[in-house]
């Protein structure tokens, strides 16, 4: 799956596997079992080379803790879907890899290593996606996952250091940045650690913190919509209120759910175009569209429409 495509120059951004692993997980979900099959199978047999997981194909440069995570979820999720050992095995070994190779001394993970030395890459403090952060406790899920299944206890104990670590960050995360833009840049990433806390919603620390992290993104949208918007952000914000609702952590706040759901839908592309109808598009500044079609997008807004009309989510496993 490519990254995204590029409306204005007609072509898609390179295969991602991180978007390939996303894909995996929104096409199950969809009920598109081969189209799944063969998304996993390319991750298994072509990208996966027994040792790391590289960001693209091609000249192997870098492999992302983040991305790591989101792929075994997404070849767990084909495991669970078709007993399959081999997807079960990769995942492990990828969740293997994230404990090994992305460790630091301090206690965090490097969010980038260079391959194939895996070497941490110089980290920008304002930019999250090169830096630890809440953020990663998504890709975590990946563990505690690992643990219900395989019984691993250093799995679930990682998930839980993970935790520990991400709740502390998630105090000063937002908004991060002084530009409303990178600040709603920084609402996407938030959102990922709200999606990571649904394992432990148990726990009263995560049950505050996922109620106080919606009240804090629909503050930041507000301030920050004339300028930019992103649908990922208000498809990840409409799915973590109806996912926290079924859980019985927040109630549902219907009519902000609904104003949410209809600015969502307005980023749908129609059209007969076969590249672009269907799908979401990333964001729009002001009320010019920015020319990318979305994957990524894409999935998660499907999967928050889907709920918010009614197919009531099965549980905290099936989030894309």
């Amino acid at each position: 799956m490519a990254r995204y495509y590029r409306t204005d120059l007609e072509r898609n951004h390179p295969v991602s596997t991180e978007i390939t692993g996303y894909a995996v997980s929104a096409l199950l979900f969809l009920d598109r079992s081969a189209e799944a099959c063969a998304a996993a199978r390319f991750l298994t047999r072509q990208a996966w080379n027994g040792a790391s997981m590289p960001f693209e194909l091609g000249p192997a440069q870098f492999t992302y803790f983040f991305d790591c995570g989101i792929i075994a979820r997404g070849l767990l999720a084909q495991w669970r879907a078709t007993g399959e050992a081999e997807y079960l095995d990769v995942a492990a070994a990828l969740g293997n890899a994230m404990l090994a190779d992305f460790a630091d001394a301090d206690g965090e993970y490097h969010p980038i290593l260079t391959l194939p030395d895996k070497q941490s890459t110089p980290r920008d403090p304002l930019r999250w996606s090169q830096s630890p952060g809440c953020y990663q406790l998504k890709s975590a899920m990946a563990w505690w996952q690992l643990f219900e299944v395989t019984g691993n206890a250093r799995f679930g104990d990682a998930y839980y250091d993970l935790l520990e670590y991400a709740v502390r960050d998630s105090q000063t995360f937002l908004p991060g940045h002084t530009d409303p833009l990178k600040v709603v840049d920084r609402l996407h990433a938030y959102l990922y650690f709200l999606e990571g806390l649904l394992p432990c919603a148990h726990d009263a620390r995560c049950r505050i913190a996922l109620c106080e992290g919606i009240s804090r993104v629909a503050c930041h949208i507000q301030e920050t919509a004339r300028e930019f918007e992103r649908s990922d952000v208000y498809a990840q914000l409409l799915r973590i209120r109806i996912f926290a609702d079924a859980l019985g952590i927040v109630p549902l706040d219907r009519a902000a759910a609904e104003r949410e759901a209809d600015i969502l839908s307005a980023f749908q592309a129609a059209g007969e175009d076969p590249r672009i109808a269907g799908g979401f598009y990333f964001g729009r500044k002001g009320s010019a569209w920015l020319p990318y079609v979305n994957p990524v997008s894409t999935a998660f807004a499907v999967q928050a429409l889907a709920v918010w009309n009614g197919s009531a989510p099965a549980g905290w496993h099936q989030l894309i």
